[in-house]
């Protein structure tokens, strides 16, 4: 199974998946050995396509969270009980993850490995990494989940970390640093719009 593709894995972990529910835990167990990286690119697939799953991206934010903290630590995955044992619906769940794994088989065949090396090695670099990835997975979990490409933006960006990472691939890496930014830029502008129409709003209340 090392041999495989990123994405045929992903589809063959979607496949298994039980028809009425699983909770995060049995979804850690079933990633097994192959790692964190991997369960970090199976959570974002669900936001790239415009379909809303209630509490999802709290629950799948705050997952991918503490795998960028256990990796920057380096510290065994710790998950909370209450988060560990709540079920996720996989009858709305699996539909969306199999519309989504040909945006991850698009991403993963312009994916090469060992190129920019110097942004995929070990030391200070891989640290800055994994907080880029702590950072998408808290822009992620920002209340704007009803507002277009909210989730998608950070979502893209962690994909990117974690196939860059995955495949040593620095330009998907650095593909997943710009990401993060343009969501950043994103989210600043609906923080401003929304200033500048709560203040027009006000203005109009009071004259």
């Amino acid at each position: 199974m090392h041999g495989e593709p990123i994405s045929q894995r992903l589809r063959t972990l979607v496949r298994s998946l039980p028809r009425t529910g699983i909770t995060l835990s049995e979804l850690i167990h079933r990633v097994g050995n192959d790692g964190l990286l991997l369960l970090t690119a199976l959570l974002t697939l669900v936001f790239l396509i415009p379909v809303s799953i209630p509490g999802v991206s709290t629950v799948f934010g705050a997952a991918i969270l503490l795998i960028g903290l256990s990796r920057l630590f380096r510290r065994e995955l710790w998950i909370p009980s209450r988060m560990k044992h709540k079920i996720i619906g996989t009858r709305k769940l699996r539909p969306v993850l199999r519309k989504a794994l040909p945006w991850l088989q698009k991403i993963e065949r312009v994916s090469r490995p060992n190129r920019i090396g110097w942004l995929v090695a070990d030391g200070p670099v891989e640290r800055i990494n994994n907080a880029s990835i702590i950072l998408g997975a808290v822009l992620l979990m920002m209340p704007f989940g009803m507002i277009p490409f909210s989730n998608t933006f950070p979502a893209v960006a962690l994909l990117f970390f974690a196939i860059g990472l995955l495949q040593r691939d620095g330009v998907c890496v650095l593909l997943g640093y710009v990401s993060n930014v343009a969501t950043i830029a994103y989210f600043g502008v609906l923080i401003g719009g929304g200033g500048l129409a709560a203040r027009e709003a006000f203005v109009r209340l009071t004259a």
